[in-house]
């Protein structure tokens, strides 16, 4: 009897330190999808200040980038040429026959994380605004620094950097040191490539677009020409969707002498 009441005491011990085992490995698991935000699946009242920006502002951030992705990069192109109802930025754009075009956005990614930044700009001062009010209204003391905000893209992503300090107070006290909104997005790499066509274009007049397909499984490059010469290059993300198109005009050939592609 005393080995059996052993035996069945080890079996015992056994099990609660299973049951320990597991509740480490539970609150590893918590500490590790919810940290440095834990506090506030234990209590903290209201979201945190990032968490909050990315609820107010992803959604607009989207709907610009799509914009603004169908449109050679810019929000309201100026040099341009209508397909399909849009208004295509040529990228690469000379008036003259027999000529190579001559790049109109040398500085294409900063271009349009400017447009982004532009097109936010409103809407971010707003979500700020709402941030300290939303706080506030729950009791809290917040102390809002001044800051500006840059957007970069970035490989699949979009991020919105706020430089803004954030100190929250109630009985304690949290403080951020900026705040960040991040859209999944692959408007980086399409940028990128995009730049790469028009490279071709500046030396040759044309790009050769099966060879990004081929190293870029994903993508869909269509190559559409125009009547006056010009091409529109549409991007296209084969997964997601996401999508970026320009226009260029190199060594354009007069009525009757082009060839289609």
């Amino acid at each position: 009897m005393e080995k059996r009441a052993n035996k069945i005491s080890k079996k015992g011990q056994v099990t609660i330190f299973v049951i320990i085992g597991i509740v480490i490995v539970v609150l590893s698991v918590l500490v590790y999808l919810f940290s440095p935000n834990i506090k506030y699946f234990f209590g903290f009242e209201t979201q945190n200040p990032s968490a909050f920006m990315q609820s107010c502002l992803e959604d607009e951030i989207s709907e610009v980038v799509g914009e603004i992705s169908v449109q050679g990069g810019s929000l309201n192109p100026e040099h341009y040429i209508m397909y399909l109802g849009e208004r295509v930025e040529y990228l690469c754009y000379t008036e003259e026959y027999y000529k190579t075009c001559v790049v109109q956005q040398p500085m294409l990614k900063n271009h349009v994380e400017d447009e982004i930044k532009s097109a936010i700009s409103a809407s971010a001062s707003k979500c700020l605004a709402d941030l300290k009010e939303s706080y506030q209204g729950k009791g809290y003391s917040v102390n809002l620094g001044g800051g500006n905000f840059d957007v970069e893209l970035l490989p699949k992503r979009i991020s919105t950097l706020f430089n803004n300090s954030v100190v929250i107070s109630k009985g304690s006290s949290e403080k951020y040191d900026s705040l960040n909104v991040v859209v999944n997005d692959n408007l980086y790499e399409l940028v990128s490539i995009a730049g790469s066509i028009i490279s071709w274009e500046t030396r040759y007049g044309d790009a050769e677009t099966t060879t990004y397909m081929n190293y870029y499984h994903d993508l869909k490059v269509e190559k559409k020409k125009q009547s006056d010469g010009s091409t529109v290059y549409i991007l296209s993300d084969r997964n997601t969707g996401n999508k970026f198109q320009f226009a260029s005009r190199s060594v354009a050939w007069p009525a009757g002498y082009g060839v289609s592609g």
